[in-house]
């Protein structure tokens, strides 16, 4: 294990809350500072710890995916910009949801509890009563606090954040970044779709052809990821690899050396088109250090796009934005340009023309293949200019289909004058069952 893999083991085994420095873990494992710090940064960027301005890096509970809305108070910390006047030590802790104190006193307690953030200016009495009742205090306006509600928060470990914000603006961007959590957890992954190492059946470097055959036969399977001595993958062997070797020839001698490799933050549709880019059935999923995590196949990539396609989904990506406006006809397409799709001078967005087009493909194509596509290349030439306000009509033409590729031309016009043409290149991938 290397002094990196060390520190990242060393912080994952601290308690939560627990505080953390570079110089305290460099003299704890006798390690340089600069690698301490590059191990530190790794942990964050891993969701195990949380740097706060003027309070240092904390350990925080890393949340798993179906919970991946809830937000600590140490990132909401980050988010407003504040500073923590009282109840560090709960940093850690998570929220569900948070409530504004602009009702009576009496009133408030009905929409405060554990796991609750409320929201309040300068009001001592509501302060008090939020934290009694298990809710943290975000303070608004830049008021601070009394001493007595900052040693309350202390004694029962309940964050008091200050923020310069007003209430409004201090909503609004947890409420944002809330929303984008819910965007980031309806993209599948490989973390979704991966079969484990321990249930993944693989060879080591030094077995022969004569067990590969022997797993082929017992498993019904032709490919398999190659491991060293140290559970590194090594390599990806497939019935191609062992035709007319010798079954006692060592693995290692005929596997297929540096396979093409996916980590578990990979998307599926990244997954998709590695497959169909080198034409393989089967990807290994490896951490930072290469040791196999497990594998994702053609069959479960291919499942898990279908089940993006059917599911509701939550939260609006731009490209859902663009579609709302689309209205899908017989024998056209139209699009009603909102000040939202506009640029600073007031005309349509390049990044629109792209999510308009990428539309049209997605709807048109589905009417002649069963399975979905990736967009390869596209190439645009703009004509005119698109006022806010306009109506554009979108025109598609199937200009070349093949099993596995198509070629595509859509066309953007206003008041019969074409302001955009694009051609598109385009993969496709069959569903078989």
């Amino acid at each position: 294990m290397t002094k990196h893999e060390q520190i990242i083991e060393h912080i994952s085994n601290l308690p939560v809350g627990s505080k953390i420095s570079v110089r305290q873990i460099a003299k704890v494992l006798r390690v340089s500072e600069g690698t301490a710090y590059r191990a530190i940064k790794e942990a964050e960027n891993n969701g195990i710890v949380s740097t706060i301005e003027r309070v240092g890096t904390i350990r925080i509970e890393k949340k798993k995916r179906n919970a991946i809305d809830n937000l600590t108070f140490a990132e909401i910390v980050n988010i407003i910009d504040g500073h923590v006047i009282g109840g560090r030590e709960g940093l850690h802790k998570s929220l569900t949801k948070f409530a504004i104190g602009a009702m009576e006193l009496n009133e408030v307690e009905k929409y405060i509890g554990e796991n609750t953030l409320l929201i309040v200016g300068n009001r001592t009495e509501v302060q008090k009563l939020a934290l009694s009742k298990g809710s943290a205090v975000l303070v608004t306006g830049g008021f601070d606090a009394t001493e007595e509600v900052k040693q309350m928060a202390d004694y029962l470990e309940l964050p008091i954040i200050s923020s310069n914000f007003d209430t409004f603006a201090v909503a609004n961007m947890i409420n944002r970044a809330i929303y984008d959590q819910l965007i980031k957890k309806e993209v599948l992954t490989a973390q979704d779709i991966l079969i484990k190492t321990d249930d993944t059946i693989y060879l080591r470097e030094n077995d022969t052809v004569s067990e590969w055959k022997h797993l082929s036969e017992s498993s019904k399977h032709t490919r398999f990821p190659v491991l060293d001595d140290n559970n590194k993958l090594s390599g990806i062997v497939t019935s191609k690899d062992v035709l007319g070797q010798s079954l006692n020839e060592k693995i290692k001698k005929v596997m297929t050396k540096n396979p093409v490799s996916v980590n578990l933050n990979s998307t599926v549709a990244s997954c998709a088109h590695i497959m169909i880019w080198e034409s393989i059935e089967l990807l290994p999923v490896v951490s930072r250090y290469n040791n196999l995590l497990g594998i994702v196949s053609r069959e479960d990539v291919l499942k898990a796009m279908q089940i993006v396609d059917r599911q509701p989904h939550i939260g609006d990506t731009i490209n859902d934005q663009v579609l709302k406006k689309m209205t899908f006809k017989e024998d056209e397409i139209l699009v009603k340009i909102s000040p939202q799709m506009s640029n600073q001078f007031g005309m349509l967005s390049k990044s629109v023309y792209l999510a308009i087009i990428e539309e049209t493909i997605n709807h048109e194509m589905k009417k002649h293949i069963k399975g979905d596509i990736l967009i390869d290349n596209i190439d645009i030439f703009f004509v005119k200019t698109v006022q806010m306000d306009s109506e554009v009509k979108v025109t598609f033409n199937l200009l070349d289909l093949g099993r596995k590729a198509a070629k595509v031309e859509v066309t953007l016009t206003v008041r019969n004058q074409t302001v955009a043409k694009s051609l598109c290149a385009i993969q496709v991938i069959e569903h078989f069952y």
